[in-house]
């Protein structure tokens, strides 16, 4: 802000949002400090590339006053995005009751003998604001998308197709399980009703020896050796 005695001038730089083929617009805000009327001017150093609205006015006692500055469509951007253009604004005390169609450039001259007070405005061109980023619905910042929930509490269709799909597959990997563990169960129960039925041979064999004279022959002593591998690969394989 510039404190002068006539006029406070708020702000002291002009900036602009730059963007190519596009007319941009800011605002001055001329506040007076005084129980006079003040006559004011803007000028600037490029008039071809700004047009300023009101250029010349009156800011009535203890009142504001926007001046709104306008930059026309550029077709281009200036090297290393800074600019050279600068604007002058005079002030002056007017006589009572003046309006807008009674200043004359002759207000305004030193020459003379009026008191002139002048503040310099720069131009500044600033980045032109970024949209927000889209977030994606039903996820937030930082975390992954979640399912949407309808109001009944049911998933939504493609929510619903994930789920089933994966019940799916998990239902078929307990179908295999199970399956295997019903193959693996009877075949357990056939090798011990094969042990059973060898052990009752076995023992009827041992019955017949011990009735036999001579004690146990030669062909016995094979016989109970090849139940026993059997037996004892049986059991493995169990």
């Amino acid at each position: 802000m510039s404190t002068g005695e006539l006029l406070n001038i708020e702000p002291l730089e002009l900036k602009f949002p730059f963007e190519l083929k596009k007319q941009i617009s800011c605002s001055l805000q001329l506040a007076n400090k005084t129980d006079n009327y003040v006559a004011f001017k803007v000028k600037t150093t490029n008039p071809k590339k700004y047009c300023v609205r009101p250029n010349t006015g009156i800011v009535l006692p203890r009142s504001t006053c926007d001046v709104i500055v306008t930059m026309q469509a550029q077709k281009e951007a200036p090297p290393d995005m800074q600019c050279k253009d600068k604007f002058l604004l005079q002030s002056v005390v007017a006589p009572e009751g003046a309006a807008a169609k009674d200043i004359t450039p002759e207000m305004f001259s030193k020459e003379a003998g009026h008191v002139v007070e002048e503040c310099k405005l720069r131009v500044v061109y600033v980045p032109p604001p970024q949209p927000p980023s889209p977030v994606p619905e039903g996820s937030e910042e930082g975390g992954s998308p979640r399912g949407s929930v309808s109001d009944n509490g049911h998933l939504s269709g493609s929510e619903s197709g994930v789920a089933s799909r994966a019940f799916g597959e998990s239902h078929g990997k307990s179908s295999e399980a199970r399956d295997l563990i019903v193959k693996l169960t009877e075949e357990k129960n056939a090798a011990i009703h094969q042990n059973n039925k060898l052990r009752q041979e076995l023992e009827l064999l041992r019955r017949e020896a011990n009735k036999s004279q001579g004690g146990v022959s030669f062909m016995l002593v094979i016989l109970v050796g090849l139940i026993g591998i059997i037996l004892g690969y049986v059991m493995k394989k169990a």
